[in-house]
């Protein structure tokens, strides 16, 4: 099995790459049917993880407690499948909102990006930081962070039998015509670990994702 190499890089902003296209394209000979399966990392925010409320004090959870609330939003993501490797960047919008002081202030919050393949098994983690900036008497503020990774590219193909067996030809009376290739449990564990997700959140203690979870 080839290599999985996978790295991170955060910043402020970063050079948009190069968008995929064309990747384990699926059409239907008949036309009936066209499906493209992108290489590229899927992209997404995992329940829970997409929004962080502050307290003040910190161990209250009292609505009137409430200091800050932020939110990710925005999510945009490039590919360049150039090469032997898929280079993903994500670029996101921080929006948050204080309840009370007019003050000038400054909040630093930690987020995380994490490439999963086959959608539990966790090939790689970075933290990252955000500062958001409310201006005086201002309530709201926004903030723009982003993140990169890398991925093999060999690791995110399918196999050429596996992709035969998907895109092959089934006439009406063959006797599998009828049969799903992903009901073959080889090839629905070869897409598995062809499979990858990019996934950003907040990095909550475990406090905070138990109020996501329960509010």
């Amino acid at each position: 099995m080839p290599p999985i190499k996978v790295s991170f890089a955060a910043a402020a902003a970063l050079t948009l790459l190069a968008g995929c296209s064309r990747d384990n394209e699926i059409v239907d000979a008949a036309g009936g049917i066209a499906v493209t399966r992108s290489a590229c990392p899927a992209l997404a925010i995992p329940d829970y993880t997409g929004d962080v409320t502050l307290f003040n004090p910190p161990a209250s959870r009292d609505s009137r407690a409430i200091d800050v609330v932020a939110t990710i939003t925005n999510l945009r993501t490039t590919c360049n499948d150039n090469g032997s490797d898929l280079a993903s960047a994500v670029t996101f919008d921080v929006l948050a909102r204080r309840e009370a002081g007019s003050e000038a202030r400054e909040v630093t919050l930690p987020y995380f990006v994490t490439v999963v393949r086959g959608g539990n098994a966790v090939v790689a983690k970075r933290l990252g930081r955000v500062t958001l900036r409310f201006a005086e008497g201002q309530q709201r503020a926004t903030a723009q962070a982003a993140a990169s990774s890398v991925v093999s590219k060999a690791a995110a193909t399918l196999p050429e039998d596996v992709r035969r067996q998907i895109t092959r030809r089934r006439k009406p009376g063959d006797a599998d015509a009828a049969v799903d290739p992903m009901a073959n449990p080889q090839v629905r564990a070869a897409v598995s670990r062809a499979s990858f997700e990019m996934l950003v959140g907040f990095q909550l203690d475990q406090d905070q994702l138990r109020y996501n979870v329960t509010r």
